[in-house]
């Protein structure tokens, strides 16, 4: 099995953002790179982004936020505009480093919270990078099985472990192997936190204006985005369609496409050698 980089030790904090409490950890020095997360049960930034930190951090100051509504951060997500709403707390954070801008890395529910705050502020983001991304394509298709799994996971008899390790060997990834017991040990722990039970942070639109302003495909601002953006999608995705890639590649005037082989949801895990070279690369403007 492949072996995987050990965490380095990583400065936290808990910063306020517009009156709600955000979990940032960070290492390295260089250009600031934000990874943010994706939306799944149990999710959070360190646990999402494990093999690719250390790696990251040999060029780049690496800031790692658990997003509004996950982890060590407040809980609750606006629903009319959710997108909107973890845009905004992002933009707040780097306010609070003091950042004009930074590079910006999304996977997921984080890669929607990234496009949306680059549409919103183009000259708060430097360069992106996108894994299945969220909100591409959404009103033009049925939700994916793996998407329903996800949506699904806090209603009818609510969260189980068995529902959650479904999800994970089922949908997220391409080999269910790879996933170790302990990682959905883990993110079951936190995914029954009483608070977050009360109020999932990942929910089905609340309405037709909300599900319409949560397609980016149905933004006109993204064929005018300037923000230099390679998308990574792996082949073999059952949350999010890999045709969302080249929506994407065919609106957005600067963005790359790579579509991995033999991976699902979770590109920066299933194949962490792979997405960390060709994320310290192109963030640095090697290709």
């Amino acid at each position: 099995m492949t072996t995987h980089t050990e965490l380095p030790s990583m400065q936290e904090s808990l910063l306020d953002v517009a009156g709600k409490k955000i979990f940032v950890a960070e290492t390295g020095d260089g250009p600031p790179v934000l990874l943010l997360h994706g939306g799944g049960p149990g999710a959070s930034g360190i646990s999402n982004y494990h093999r690719n930190i250390a790696e990251l951090a040999r060029e780049y100051r690496v800031i790692v936020p658990d997003l509004p509504g996950y982890g060590r951060s407040t809980k609750g997500i606006y629903g009319a505009d959710p997108f909107g709403y973890l845009a905004g707390s992002i933009r707040g954070l780097l306010d609070a480093f003091g950042l004009d801008k930074a590079h910006l890395v999304g996977n997921s529910y984080g890669g929607a919270c990234a496009l949306r705050l680059a549409l919103d502020t183009p000259d708060r983001v430097d360069r992106m990078v996108l894994m299945g991304p969220g909100g591409i394509g959404t009103t033009r298709a049925l939700p994916t099985p793996g998407l329903n799994s996800l949506l699904n996971y806090y209603s009818g008899d609510g969260p189980s472990r068995l529902k959650l390790e479904k999800f994970i060997r089922n949908h997220l990834v391409f080999n269910a192997a790879d996933v170790p017991d302990s990682v959905i040990d883990a993110r079951y722990r936190d995914s029954i936190d009483p608070e977050v039970v009360a109020a999932p942070p990942l929910r089905r639109p609340k309405s037709l204006r909300a599900l319409w302003k949560m397609d980016f495909t149905r933004d006109a601002r993204l064929s005018r985005l300037p923000v230099p953006t390679l998308v990574l999608w792996g082949a073999a995705d059952k949350v999010n369609r890999p045709s969302g890639g080249r929506m994407l590649a065919e609106r957005m005037p600067n963005c790359d496409l790579y579509v991995v082989a033999n991976t699902g949801h979770w590109v920066q895990f299933e194949r962490a050698e792979l997405f960390n070279r060709l994320c310290a690369d192109f963030l640095a403007g090697r290709r």
